[in-house]
């Protein structure tokens, strides 16, 4: 991870200074740098003896960093982990120009490497992460989204870079075409894991830990999956005070919401299918030789549903 990081650093310097400020801000930020993390661990299980492992892993986080870029620009956020948002230090414009500038080194990356097979999972990811987004879009200040269309965003907006990033670990180190189907399974449930526990923290976490606003989905009219579950199996005032708070965005009610998804069961139905998610994700990978890298990911499903941030 600290070659990852030094290059990291390396790849994001432009001529042009503010690109490298916005750019530095966002990395320094920090964040759990899960995806990248998954590009060494999936090769390091299929013994990777190479270096080309530390450019994926790098470029998977500029993908991740410039939707972040993005979206905060869309949804209006003004917090991330646990400081302002670029688009609200650096203004709207500036953000998306540089998200573009660091999707286009990342792409410049992809092609350094040199693998046909890497750039067409990528390229396929990235084309589904944006598609994800305007299907978030689509579902903004609906009540009436089902939970198969909701997990739809997830498996396309999330889920999609994290099976990517497994996928391309697993491929760099000359893994069969099994082990990458199962690498990439494996990716895909967990992705859904952490997303599902994200919905949670953002109605049971609190704003120093999760280092975001709580009540922010509620606030930006996303119908998650606590909400989805309160439509559907809440009392007739609690599902038109719902119905109501997410067509209009309106987080005024965000104490009654709570209490509601509280008591009826809402967060622990979400938590259960993260947990079957990360269950799943671990069924992928049982049958791949013992080693240090597989250990480490078989933790990584527990940490997925265990954290509060």
């Amino acid at each position: 991870m600290e070659a990852v990081n030094h290059l990291i650093r390396q790849q994001l310097n432009s001529d042009v200074p503010l690109v490298s400020q916005i750019s530095e801000y966002i990395i320094s930020a920090g964040g759990k740098r899960i995806r990248p993390m998954l590009v060494l661990l999936a090769a390091n299980a299929h013994a990777y003896q190479g270096t080309a492992h530390h450019t994926l892993a790098g470029l998977i986080e500029f993908i991740h960093t410039a939707t972040l870029l993005h979206d905060d620009v869309v949804d209006e956020s003004s917090m991330r982990r646990g400081r302002q948002t670029a688009n609200a230090l650096f203004g709207n414009a500036a953000s998306v120009l540089v998200g573009d500038f660091i999707y286009t080194r990342a792409f410049q990356m992809i092609v350094s490497v040199g693998d046909m097979r890497i750039m067409q999972i990528l390229a396929d990811a990235t084309n589904v992460i944006a598609e994800g987004e305007v299907l978030q879009l689509l579902n903004m200040h609906d009540p009436d989204v089902s939970e198969e269309r909701y997990l739809q965003v997830i498996r396309s907006k999330t889920a999609k870079l994290f099976e990517a990033a497994c996928q391309i670990g697993a491929l760099i180190a000359g893994a069969s075409d099994t082990d990458v189907e199962k690498a990439a399974e494996y990716g895909r449930s967990l992705g859904t894991a952490f997303q599902l526990i994200d919905d949670v923290l953002d109605y049971s976490g609190n704003a120093e830990e999760i280092g975001k606003n709580v009540g922010d989905d509620l606030r930006e009219g996303k119908p998650t999956l606590p909400l989805i579950y309160l439509l559907q199996n809440g009392t007739p005032d609690q599902r038109e005070l719902v119905r109501t708070c997410i067509e209009q965005g309106d987080e005024s009610r965000f104490s009654t919401i709570l209490d509601a998804i509280t008591t009826s069961g809402a967060l622990d139905y979400t938590k259960r299918a993260a947990e079957q998610a990360a269950r799943e994700a671990a069924d992928a990978i049982k049958g791949w030789n013992d080693s240090q890298a597989k250990e480490s990911l078989l933790n990584l499903c527990a940490f997925a549903v265990g954290r509060n941030h």
